[in-house]
């Protein structure tokens, strides 16, 4: 397949479909929300089960369904993402009593299958093969706890793309079920006492967050709550246990962004019940993150109190009292990312123009060394604290993953997996250039096209970017990135501010009451790679899913001027209701409320389902959403096709892709996700050709 060979056939024999647009019945709802009357005149569509809803989603997928089946060259395209997807895919792996806890998929599967390797050069056995749980595939499994001995496996079984699993306790001597029963739900958490005694769990649903205990051999619903708290549904819990399985640390985020937590320690070794008590705070109150990690009798804490770009603090749980914390490795010039406690020593991850780099410190603090990385890209290394052997990746949007077992004393690694994916890395050039967004704030962004393209404004792009909850986005291989440069366009990702690529200073400067300098650095980005005659308008195409689908919601009603494109998944769109559905109380400490009457007029002057207007030239706009997504409602996305479909004074298609077994969590079969690459980047190479 070479460079544009796609988009020029498309140019050539791009068709319309004959099946028409669906129209929706319009309802004069209107309410009054500090002092504004505001419409809402699809909020039928909230109700995803009536029967109207479903026949509407049933319109649309054959309206959408059509415009895709007659895109041309799916044959080719669908043979190219086959060869980038349809590889052996090994994952990293998890070693506990000598053995070793992996997932595999075949080239030929769907699903990854869940192994075991006894010893590091054993016989690769199958504990769990997915395939049989479901003749479509949509029914998915993976680890969820492994005990410390590696005599049991807790794994989950996921329907479709819920976030709710349901646990299975699985004895891998004789593969036989161990009969314990957990209930089906969002697990933040799961760990198992190091004596199989019982394990500790957190789960999250619309009102809040909780810890349970469940010894072996209980019956199913009455474990004991060991922290609820009571704070509502703005916090996530999560546990972590001790190597020695003394000491249980609970941490606690008011709000999905983690930027504040309280941390609490529970000393397991008392078991007289009249001395037990509650869980001992040890970070309560202050106005930053906490992360937790155990490193023998002392907790290491990656923090950004009073160290925007994070620093390390070490906890002596025999005098956990503030007045004796230790900073450990202070805040650097560049974020740190995380720090893991492997091999008796930190490893501080930080992140250099929104890359890797890992530095390696004694328990103390003491710098040792860096560790080499291939090249710019994406690492991460995991491993416990107790054992040398630790496990290096390394991946960048044309370099595939590779899985390293690392030796922390000996400074050498070995590849573990190697994803054998048919790609010629040096065909492409990988770049990183800085542009001024409005507000003149340097913004970085990295592009991935082939070699030697002329920069004569006729590419077609994929802009992409997330924008929120500290997320960062950094160099990892995609194969849409791949396909798209191998068609002679541009991949473009910028560091959006919302994110902490530069520390909780650039994460706070795209939040709340600025959360409109996440839409003008991705504006500032857009109108970047036009001046650079990279591409036009014409040919310049965005998408983002989640956070990120209300950022390109947010550029379509905007600019609509600036894209010919959109493809806006899972999206929150209607920010004045968001916050009532499903978990979304989570996400108000990051956007705000429209409750709030001072919060209210910044929610309203952006959400993009309250900015569509009537006679504007929307770009080609394809919005995807399912029943499965148990964390942003698909109600988003129904609404805002209504809006934009009824609005649009252009001639480009407004669809709507709504699958019923498709969520946030993924799960998905290997054959639906080529199949869905290839209706969804085809709609977008489409629309740049016509």
């Amino acid at each position: 397949m070479k460079g544009l060979g796609i988009l020029v056939l498309m140019l050539t024999l791009a068709v319309s479909t004959t099946v028409p647009q669906p129209t929706t019945r319009k309802d004069n709802v209107t309410e009054t929300i500090n002092g504004v009357s505001i419409a809402d005149p699809y909020r039928w569509l909230e109700d995803q089960d009536s029967p109207e809803t479903r026949a509407w989603i049933d319109a649309q997928n054959k309206y959408s369904h059509a415009i895709f089946e007659q895109q041309p060259h799916r044959d080719e395209m669908r043979k190219r993402f086959s060869e980038l997807l349809k590889i052996d895919a090994i994952g990293t792996p998890v070693e506990l009593g000598g053995r070793y806890f992996f997932t595999k998929r075949l080239a030929t599967q769907d699903l990854p299958v869940l192994y075991m390797r006894k010893g590091i050069t054993g016989a690769d056995q199958v504990l769990l093969d997915p395939h049989t749980l479901s003749k479509d595939h949509t029914t998915s499994a993976g680890f969820l706890e492994i005990s410390r001995d590696g005599t049991i496996v807790v794994y989950f079984v996921r329907q479709g793309g819920e976030d709710q699993v349901t646990p299975h306790f699985l004895d891998v001597d004789t593969l036989q079920e161990v009969p314990v029963q957990l209930p089906k739900a969002t697990y933040t958490s799961f760990e198992m006492m190091p004596d199989k005694s019982g394990v500790y769990y957190s789960t999250l649903d619309k009102n809040g967050s909780g810890v349970f205990y469940h010894p072996r051999g209980g019956a199913a619903g009455e474990d004991r709550a060991i922290f609820c708290g009571d704070m509502g549904a703005q916090t996530i819990c999560s546990v972590q246990l001790s190597e020695d399985g003394r000491y249980l640390a609970i941490q606690v985020s008011h709000g999905a962004s983690n930027d504040r937590t309280d941390i609490f320690v529970k000393d397991l070794s008392i078991k007289d019940l009249s001395r037990e008590g509650a869980p001992a705070p040890v970070v309560t109150g202050i106005d930053a993150s906490f992360d937790p990690h155990f490193a023998g009798h002392r907790l290491y804490l990656t923090t950004n109190w009073k160290a925007p770009r994070s620093r390390v603090i070490a906890v002596d749980l025999e005098h956990p009292a503030q007045s004796n914390w230790k900073e450990v490795i202070p805040e650097a010039d560049v974020p740190l990312d995380s720090a893991s406690a492997i091999g008796g020593k930190l490893f501080a991850t930080y992140l250099h123009n929104a890359a890797t780099q890992i530095k390696v410190f004694d328990g103390d603090g003491k710098y040792l060394r860096d560790v080499s990385l291939p090249s710019i890209g994406t690492a991460s290394i995991s491993g416990r604290w107790e054992k040398s052997e630790a496990w290096l990746s390394f991946q960048s949007f044309h370099v595939p993953p590779t899985s390293y077992r690392y030796d922390t004393g000996k400074d050498e690694r070995s590849v573990w997996a190697e994803l054998k994916v048919p790609v010629r890395s040096d065909d492409f050039e990988l770049k990183q250039v800085w542009y001024e967004s409005k507000d003149k704030t340097k913004v970085p962004m990295f592009l991935l096209y082939r070699k030697g393209i002329k920069l004569d404004g006729t590419h077609p792009v994929y802009l992409t970017g997330y924008g929120g909850f500290r997320a960062n986005m950094l160099p990892a291989f995609s194969s849409t990135a791949i396909f798209w440069a191998e068609q002679g366009g541009v991949f473009a990702l910028p560091s959006l501010r919302g994110g902490a690529e530069f520390g909780e200073d650039w994460h706070k400067a795209g939040m709340l009451d600025k959360k409109q300098n996440v839409f003008d650095d991705f504006i500032g980005a857009a109108e970047y790679l036009v001046k650079a005659k990279y591409t036009s308008p014409a040919h310049l195409t965005i998408s983002g899913g989640s956070n990120g689908g209300l950022l390109v919601g947010a550029m379509m009603t905007q600019r609509p001027d600036l894209f010919r494109a959109v493809m806006c998944s899972f999206p929150l769109l209607d920010m004045v209701r968001y916050q009532k559905f499903l978990i979304a109380k989570l996400w108000v400490p990051e956007y705000g409320s429209s409750d709030d009457p001072k919060q209210f007029p910044y929610i309203y002057a952006y959400s993009p389902y309250h900015h569509v207007k009537a006679g504007t030239k929307y770009p080609a706009v394809l919005l995807v959403t399912g029943d499965a997504d148990t964390r942003v409602d698909p109600l988003h996305a129904r609404k805002m096709t209504a809006m934009v479909q009824a609005a649009n004074a252009g001639t480009r298609p407004i669809v709507l892709d709504y699958e019923t077994k498709s969520g946030h969590s993924g799960g998905q079969p290997l054959s639906k996700i080529i199949e869905d690459q290839v209706n969804r980047i085809g709609f977008l190479l489409d629309q740049c050709a016509k």
